[in-house]
């Protein structure tokens, strides 16, 4: 049994609480030199296993109080112990991560889920945490701001109208989730949407040291579509029948042709949940056995809570994340923990 790396020198777990933490990429590039030296490590093309660690929108808006939809759990630092949790396991298991891909959660000022694409009955702003239905579209309640139809559909509000009501019902028939809206969270050129610097840093450092690329996969962007899942938005085509978005199915062949596939990031009961459901039923229309190469650390996932302001919480999704977990291991999947050393999780074969 390999035992697992030591941590390197410049990793310092108070940078998971850190806003400001950024990683230096050349003294990063200059140290793996010396860490591949001291310790052995192949290039990452040479694995005879591929190893692939998937990480879900582990971004600076998510993963710190002071980001826009910070992920704090039930503990109230869910997202900062999951970020240090995180990196120790990339540094850890430097040698034996073939690949590491992260998503970037990546919006735009005016999307279907913010506020600034609503107004109520009186033409006032909306505001964030609550839900849109089709009943409260059709009844006049809330509608979208008439200023998105001159950029999004040449103004022509009657067609935006028609699209909202198809979205909402959509959503509504595909038993998922409602429409909800959050604050404005991971805008494409703002500091929340940077990944954490403590994640940057490791993932930087496995690509120097293994001579792997440091991938990533952008979501989000489209203003008409949730895209919780890094595999599809949740929408696919307009009311009218013309596509509205695509599946992202280059990434989803990759994990696919991955012998295992570890998952972790934010939220465990949002776009976390949704990835691995997304993959799920693909690995169920392919092959259903393919669920026991996918590993979902649940130590490095936090639901997401809405804080009352009363020290009590207005919304927790817990439940839900808990759910999704028991179904992904009733399907197969593996519930692991990071600090389980890789040669004792079921079902992975590293040679």
């Amino acid at each position: 049994m390999a035992s697992p790396l030591p941590l390197p020198a410049f990793y310092d777990p108070k940078n998971a609480a850190r806003w400001d933490h950024r990683a230096d990429a050349q003294r990063l590039f200059d140290a793996a030199t010396d860490w591949r030296r001291a310790h052995q490590l192949k290039p990452s093309a040479t694995d005879e296993v591929n190893l692939h660690l998937l990480l879900i929108d582990v971004q600076k808006d998510f993963c710190l109080p002071e980001g826009s939809l910070y992920v704090a759990g039930r503990t109230g630092k869910g997202a900062i112990d999951d970020t240090r949790r995180i990196a120790e396991f990339i540094h850890r298991n430097l040698g034996k991560l073939t690949n590491i891909t992260t998503t970037l959660d990546t919006h735009f000022a005016y999307q279907i889920f913010f506020p600034s694409f609503w107004i109520d009955r009186a033409g006032a702003p909306l505001t964030p945490f609550r839900e849109i239905t089709s009943a409260q579209i059709e009844g006049g309640e809330v509608r979208p701001n008439p200023a998105v139809a001159r950029w999004l559909c040449n103004g022509n509000y009657a067609w935006l109208l028609q699209q909202v009501r198809h979205y909402t019902k959509a959503l509504e028939q595909a038993g998922k989730y409602t429409l909800y809206l959050w604050p404005p969270h991971c805008l494409l050129g703002g500091d929340g949407h940077a990944l954490m610097g403590l994640i940057q840093e490791a993932r930087l450092f496995h690509a120097f040291t293994r001579g792997s690329q440091s991938w990533a996969e952008v979501k989000g962007g489209n203003p008409l579509t949730e895209n919780y899942s890094v595999l599809r938005p949740e929408v696919l085509t307009r009311f009218d029948g013309a596509p509205l978005a695509q599946r992202n199915t280059h990434f989803l062949q990759t994990l696919l042709e991955a012998d295992a596939v570890v998952i972790a990031g934010q939220a465990a009961s949002h776009c976390v949940k949704s990835s691995i459901e997304d993959l799920l039923q693909e690995i169920v229309t392919a092959d259903p056995k393919l669920a026991r190469k996918v590993y979902v650390m649940t130590d490095c996932m936090s639901a997401v809570t809405v804080p009352d302001g009363k020290g009590g919480l207005a919304a927790d999704f817990t439940p839900q994340a808990e759910a999704a977990l028991q179904q992904f291991a009733a399907a197969g999947m593996h519930l692991v923990r990071s600090t389980d050393p890789l040669d004792a999780w079921p079902d992975l074969r590293l040679r």
